[in-house]
């Protein structure tokens, strides 16, 4: 029987699900589309959330169905400037992997992202049911007795109630989950409605390249026409104000008016021929939209059992592709709590510390996208934060599942763990990335000595390890990296030599240890995994264990 219940079968939803299967947990995925979306919505992907398709198992689906986004060429008042090969001015990260991270940021239409993410969760023989909509939700009232009764409508008028343990919404701006709840969902809308449009353009744009043309306009946003590229050649999603006529106001506050005709290609042309200083054919019109956007944050993430995640908790302009993505790593952050909490492993209170962490990351980029489309054509300083617009900043220091025993430099407790390059292991003729041996559902210790591996340490960690043998099966893996491990073993550890001291440079040249979570965040760090502190913390984790 299934234990959790996913409203909303996009990018979040299908996130959630198959992590919590690859966590070891049953779930249910219901959507109300009666069939897949085959529009491109959601494009930019952030380095970050690469890196978790990497642990998840998909980022080469993902790359090979999709582009790298290259760079932008900007025209200003119809006066073109020098192609930008990285970020500027608002739109998604297009630099190479130049900042020590493993991924460039990629172009993916979202029902691409999204028939990746649904073939990954057959694979856990998990299927999306659509054409079902949650009704009512009722969480019981007695503790031990804890449970959520969901009922699920369907088209053909047939309904079910279904018992769960908990219930994650990932249905959208207009949540049902977050309406059941009772959770406010304040903010604004931007009185300006866009529209977007999946069609061919002839021009000579490199592949990979964006484009934006902008006409400055006191008082309000400039006139723009952005063109995203897509990753069949020749096509792009562009965007731009509605004219008045396609602006009348109904339908909804926020995304895709589904309730309104879509502008023509003739719409979209006219903006081009006006912003663009060479005539550029539109051609080919395969979908279009008109856009609303809203700045809204939910009061909170969860209400007892229930937990609402990505669209369903923060809405925000789409200024940096930050929307998809933030959703996605919610989804993330989510899903191995739930598992551990489910199988008895952890502490209820585990999942306390899910709004801990990802609301204040929802408010941020609520804060960050309004700056930059209030600023949009009017940027001053250069471009934005590229680190933070890859998403490989956000931290959760300060935390209640996160210590810090040590300071000083390097990535602190709560911090994102770094990736590094040339790790050799004994037996292995190819060197290996620390993301390498990261991956995986366990949390990872990471043991880092700035000299050879002394066999005193080996026996050490050998009966650390001896001591908790239902830590280490299943919950817990142990890494040592040091300058060199030649002629040790330790059963049950990975022995790794920094030889490219790629390590020593991400992670500072101190010897410290690292407790790694499965979402890649430090929730632990000190100067030896000797120290009181660590010990302490996992018994937090792991009571049970």
């Amino acid at each position: 029987m299934a234990e959790v219940l996913i409203v909303g079968a996009g990018p979040v939803g299908l996130t959630v699900a198959c992590e919590l299967a690859r966590h070891g947990v049953r779930c249910r995925i219901i959507d109300r589309a009666p069939q897949a979306s085959t529009t491109c919505r959601a494009i930019g992907v952030t380095p970050r959330t690469l890196e978790i398709w990497d642990d998840m198992g998909v980022a080469r689906e993902m790359i090979d169905a999709g582009l790298w986004l290259t760079g932008l060429r900007s025209i200003v008042h119809g006066r073109p400037t020098v192609d930008a090969p990285e970020s500027d001015k608002g739109l998604p990260d297009m630099s190479p992997p130049d900042m020590g991270l493993p991924y460039a940021s990629l172009g993916l239409p979202q029902d691409e992202t999204e028939r990746v993410l649904t073939r990954h969760l057959a694979r856990f023989g998990i299927a999306i049911e659509r054409g079902a909509v949650l009704s009512a939700l009722r969480q019981d009232a007695e503790e031990d007795a804890a449970g959520v009764t969901a009922r699920i409508a369907r088209a053909d008028g047939s309904a079910e109630e279904v018992r769960l343990a908990y219930v994650v919404g990932c249905d959208g701006a207009h949540s049902a989950v977050r309406r059941l709840l009772g959770i406010a969902f304040e903010g604004e809308a931007y009185p300006w409605p866009f529209m977007l449009g999946d069609v061919r353009i002839d021009w000579d744009l490199p592949y990979g390249r964006a484009l934006r043309a902008l006409r400055m306009v006191d008082g309000g946003p400039p006139d723009m026409f952005i063109a995203i590229p897509l990753p069949e050649p020749g096509r792009y999603r562009v965007s731009m104000l509605a004219p008045a006529r396609l602006a009348a106001w109904s339908g909804t506050d926020h995304g895709i008016q589904a309730e309104i005709q879509g502008p023509s290609l003739a719409d979209l042309q006219a903006v081009a021929d006006d912003l663009l200083p060479a005539r550029a054919p539109l051609s080919e019109l395969r979908w279009s939209s008109v856009y609303r956007i809203s700045m809204r944050l939910a009061a909170s993430y969860r209400e007892g059992r229930c937990f609402i995640a990505g669209d369903a908790a923060h809405i925000h302009p789409p200024t940096g592709g930050q929307g998809m993505n933030t959703g996605i790593q919610d989804a993330y952050n989510l899903a191995w709590k739930l598992a551990l909490v489910l199988r008895g492993v952890s502490p209820a209170s585990l999942l306390d510390s899910y709004e801990a962490e990802r609301r204040p990351v929802g408010a941020d980029v609520v804060a960050r996208t309004r700056k930059a489309s209030e600023s949009y054509g009017r940027e001053r300083g250069g471009a934005p934060d590229r680190a933070a617009d890859a998403q490989v900043t956000i931290s959760y220091r300060g935390t209640g599942f996160v210590d810090d025993a040590a300071g000083g430099a390097g990535p602190a407790a709560g911090d994102r763990a770094p990736d590094a390059n040339g790790l050799v292991r004994q037996g292995l003729g190819f060197p290996l990335r620390l993301f390498d041996v990261l991956r995986g559902t366990e949390h990872v210790l990471i043991v880092h000595l700035t000299r050879a591996l002394e066999r005193e340490t080996v026996q050490d960690l050998s009966r650390w390890m001896q001591r908790r043998p239902h830590l280490l099966c299943g919950h817990l893996r142990v890494v040592v990296v040091a300058s060199d491990v030649a002629g040790h073993a330790l059963p049950g550890a990975e022995l790794l030599e920094d030889r490219a001291g790629s390590f020593a440079e991400a992670y500072g040249r101190r010897e410290m240890s690292y407790l790694v979570r499965p979402d890649g965040h430090l929730g632990w760090r000190g100067r030896s995994w000797r120290e009181a502190g660590l010990q302490d913390h996992l018994r937090r984790l792991f009571p049970a264990a």
